[in-house]
C-alpha cells in the first residue's frame, strides 16, 4: 500500500494534530494510520519498518563509534535515533537516552511513533534527565553497561551548557576513549546552525553544526544529517 506522504511527513502532521486537538501523541498517530488505510499507526510502521531510516544506520554502526547525528528541529532526528536504539534492542543489546529536552512522557510518544512496543525493551532501556548530564555523568551511568551498548545524548550542544563541567572538546574526547574502551555506541544529536539553508543543498553537513565553542569535529567517527526526508550519512 502505497503513503500519501513519506512516513517522517505524516509523524509530523500527527504531531500537530496533537497539539491541535489536544490529544495524546499515540491517538494522533492512529486518526493519521486510519486516513492512510491501516488500523492503526502499529501496523502503518509494522509494514513500513523495512524502510525505517534507523533501521539502515544501524547496520553501518560498530562497537566503540561516536556518531554524529544532525539535522533543524522537526527534520526526525530524535524519531532516527530512537530507531538506533530500538534496533540495538532488537539484537539484544542495552539503549540509554540521555536528554534535558524531553519527559518520560514524550520518550514514550515517541517510541509509539516508531511503531515500538516498550515494554517489550523496558528491562534494556534506560531514560535520564538529570541536570548533571556530562561526560563525567554519562560514562559512570554506564560504567558496567556491557560492549554493544547504544547511548544517546541528545543534544551535543548540552555538554557546553555548564561552566563547571570540562570544555565540549575533553568531554567529546573523553567518551570517544571511553566508548572506544567499552565498546559502547555513542551517538550525539545536534543542532545545526541557523545559516543553513537548504536551497543550496539537500542536507546539512559538518559544516552547519552548531558550535558555541571549539570542537574538533573529526572525533566523530559517522556523520548522518537528516532534512525533509534526505539522508546523508558518512564514514570518517
Amino acid at each position: 500500500m502505497k503513503l500519501s506522504a513519506p512516513v517522517y511527513r505524516l509523524k509530523r502532521k500527527a504531531r500537530l494534530l496533537s497539539r491541535q486537538e489536544k490529544i495524546p501523541l499515540h491517538e494522533a498517530l492512529d486518526r493519521i494510520a486510519a486516513g492512510e488505510g491501516f488500523g492503526g499507526w502499529s501496523l502503518l510502521s509494522a509494514r513500513m519498518t523495512e524502510v525505517l531510516p534507523g533501521s539502515a544506520l544501524f547496520a553501518r554502526l560498530d562497537p566503540g563509534d561516536l556518531v554524529l547525528l544532525g539535522a533543524r528541529p522537526g527534520h526526525g532526528k530524535t524519531l532516527m535515533s530512537l530507531e538506533l536504539a530500538v534496533e540495538a534492542m532488537k539484537s539484544g543489546n542495552r539503549s540509554a537516552f540521555f536528554t534535558l529536552e524531553y519527559t518520560g512522557r514524550d520518550v514514550l510518544d515517541r517510541f509509539a511513533a516508531i511503531g515500538a512496543d516498550i515494554e517489550r525493551f523496558r528491562d534494556l532501556f534506560e531514560f535520564d534527565t538529570s541536570d548533571a548530564i556530562s561526560a563525567d555523568y554519562i560514562a559512570a551511568r554506564l560504567a558496567y553497561a556491557p560492549r554493544g551498548t547504544l547511548a544517546v545524548i541528545d543534544y551535543l550542544q548540552i555538554l557546553d551548557q555548564k561552566r563547571d563541567n570540562p570544555d565540549l572538546m575533553t568531554q567529546v574526547r573523553a567518551l570517544k576513549a571511553f566508548a572506544r574502551e567499552r565498546g559502547i555506541v555513542i551517538v550525539f544529536i545536534s543542532q545545526i546552525d541557523r545559516s543553513y539553508d537548504p536551497a543550496l543543498k539537500p542536507c546539512p553537513d559538518i559544516g552547519d553544526v552548531r558550535l558555541p565553542n571549539p570542537l574538533d569535529l573529526g572525533l566523530f567517527d559517522k556523520t548522518c544529517f537528516v532534512n525533509n526526508g534526505a539522508i546523508e550519512f558518512r564514514a570518517a
